[in-house]
């Protein structure tokens, strides 16, 4: 990600030289350089956290799994340590907020009946749901969906990079990751996600692009789009709704 080439070179020499010592001086080295790739994680998944944990909770918790990945790399497997640790260090996050647990007993329920109507809804239409649709198979009026779709903007996005991690887990841990099947299969992922960012409605596509590409905040986002942030929420819940049931028909394919 924000490696410098230079850094990334050593990092081989450095490994042998880790496994072979033991020397936890050489393992501090290697944090050293990554420590890049923890807080590009960490700012690109601040939406998530941002209320109940605090930043820095966070890129402690990715610089520990950053030192398990360490201790873990196989380079035999044929991985790429980046790719590894990247791996590692979004699963280490998405761990932490799942021990949190600070979100409140019903909204959880009804982010996952969101969640669960909206993927039921999606494969029955053959589209995405309007907001109408969905609210009637929540039982809740338009307004009571907003609302919803607000308050577990957190939540639904947690899904949809659980989705993200879990996939990227079972393919790049399983040492298959640089073979050509490999390789293509995650080429097409990448693009059945860039196809369905592209096919949403305009606002949606807007907030997706400042979320994950721009990584800007809600609160900036509502800014530049001079809505509120609320409404940001809104349109971001809906957005990941989507791109979830797309790439899970990609996966489940």
């Amino acid at each position: 990600m924000t490696v410098s080439a230079q850094n990334k070179e050593r990092v081989p020499e450095l490994m042998e030289k880790y496994k072979l010592t033991g020397d936890i001086n050489v393992r501090n080295e290697i944090v050293l350089i990554y420590m890049d790739l923890v807080k590009v994680i960490a700012v690109s998944m601040r939406n998530i956290y941002s209320g109940y944990a605090e930043s820095d909770d966070i890129i402690n918790e990715g610089v520990i799994a950053l030192m398990s990945a360490i201790d873990g790399f196989d380079p035999d497997k044929n991985v790429k340590f980046e790719t590894y640790a990247g791996i590692k260090i979004k699963g280490a996050v998405i761990d932490y907020m799942r021990r949190l647990d600070r979100v409140p007993r019903m909204l959880r329920k009804l982010s996952r009946q969101l969640d669960d109507n909206f993927a039921r809804l999606n494969s029955e239409l053959c589209r995405t749901p309007t907001d109408e649709e969905l609210a009637k198979s929540m039982n809740m009026t338009t307004e009571q969906l907003s609302k919803l779709m607000a308050n577990t903007a957190g939540m639904i996005t947690l899904s949809f990079e659980e989705l993200l991690y879990e996939d990227n887990l079972d393919e790049n841990m399983s040492g298959r990751s640089e073979t050509a099947d490999a390789r293509l299969y995650e080429k097409e992922k990448k693009q059945v996600i860039a196809d369905a960012v592209a096919a949403l409605p305009e606002k949606e596509k807007q907030v997706v692009t400042m979320y994950y590409y721009e990584k800007l905040k809600y609160s900036e986002i509502a800014k530049v789009m001079a809505i509120t942030q609320s409404r940001v929420c809104q349109i971001h819940s809906k957005a990941m709704l989507t791109l979830k049931a797309k790439l899970e028909s990609y996966i489940n394919a």
